[in-house]
């Protein structure tokens, strides 16, 4: 069975949902992984209007379209983050920035994780992707000095922050797949096992794959994918590519995307340096079964080129299995000759 190929629709925020459905049924896209902004997926719209819901599975099959997972990182990264500031003012909800005391808006963050979990069970979607934010992410340098109590702190906030956030998910069904990414609690292969630690391994806390941000900290993804197997919720495919040349640096100088002197960029599917098909024969190998959703970001390229041209040379990956092993015709003769 062919894969199902979805469009994050994070990075087309700005135009109408309606907009977007046409764009991506044009593009040859299957369905969208919706984003809780914009709007897109509106948690609060779904919850308080019972005709909301509806007007949205209208739309998507209006243009022949699924949805299999929404995505709420925005007011994830919220729950944990031990800095707010105007980042966050700039990203949230007015009613989750509220007057912008720290803790009351970490504590409006996670009440709205919590409606979002609800609201994915009504809408009968089953995967929740996005961020946890961190509390020591800003302790990534070591210095000054950071004892490893705080560190071992951090990651005991996590738990405390995002365990009643579980209990909601367990209640309704639905699996949290948190995005492996810088800021994040789980940046890299190491922190990723103590995330998944200090929740106590449980099922309703998995993995979204963006395999991009593993190329510019020089992980291997594909043995990332083998080796949490069993916690692949979501994918994502976004790429990135490497320019370390001895004066362009790996964490990007504060530079803006696309400045030609970063270390590393974002750039369409197919133009960077994820192995791509070897992502894709290890999606086989670990019988994931779920989306592939292409998260579009090219400072260099417009996205009504990148989008559909990602779909073509990721699609290209995606395999048929084969019927019998290569080598059946080898053996199993009863010739003597």
């Amino acid at each position: 069975m062919p894969r199902r190929f979805t469009l994050f629709t994070g990075q087309w925020a700005d135009l109408p949902l309606e907009e977007v459905c046409s764009l991506a049924r044009d593009f040859g896209y299957d369905g969208l992984e919706l984003a809780c902004w914009g709007d897109h997926f509106e948690v609060d719209k779904a919850l308080a209007d019972p005709t909301y819901l509806d007007g949205r599975h209208a739309l998507l099959d209006k243009y022949g379209l699924k949805c299999w997972a929404i995505s709420n990182h925005l007011v994830g990264q919220a729950v944990c983050d031990a800095i707010i500031d105007e980042r966050h003012r700039a990203i949230l909800p007015a009613r989750i920035w509220g007057d912008g005391e720290a803790e009351g808006v970490r504590q409006r963050a996670a009440a709205e994780i919590k409606d979002t979990a609800r609201a994915a069970a009504a809408f009968g979607v089953d995967t929740v992707v996005g961020f946890t934010g961190s509390s020591i992410w800003h302790l990534v340098a070591m210095f000054p000095p950071a004892p490893e109590s705080m560190i071992e702190r951090g990651y005991e906030d996590f738990a405390e922050r995002w365990n009643p956030i579980l209990d909601v998910f367990d209640a309704e069904g639905v699996r949290f797949a948190h995005e492996v990414h810088p800021s994040e609690i789980a940046y890299d292969y190491w922190t990723t096992h103590k995330a998944l630690a200090a929740v106590g391994h449980r099922p309703a806390f998995g993995l979204n794959f963006d395999p991009s941000h593993f190329v510019w900290q020089d992980l291997d993804p594909v043995g990332f994918l083998y080796d949490f197997r069993d916690r692949i919720y979501h994918v994502d495919c976004k790429e990135a590519r490497r320019r370390l040349d001895g004066r362009n640096g790996r964490l990007g100088s504060h530079l803006p995307w696309g400045d030609p002197r970063r270390g590393w960029d974002f750039v369409s599917a197919g133009h960077g340096d994820v192995p791509w098909e070897d992502v894709f024969r290890m999606l086989r190998s670990i019988a994931y079964d779920g989306p592939v959703s292409v998260e579009w970001e090219d400072a260099g390229m417009d996205r009504l080129q990148g989008a559909p041209e990602a779909l073509t040379r990721l699609k290209a990956f995606d395999f048929e299995a084969p019927s019998a092993s290569f080598d059946a015709a080898f053996g199993g003769s009863d010739r003597t000759d």
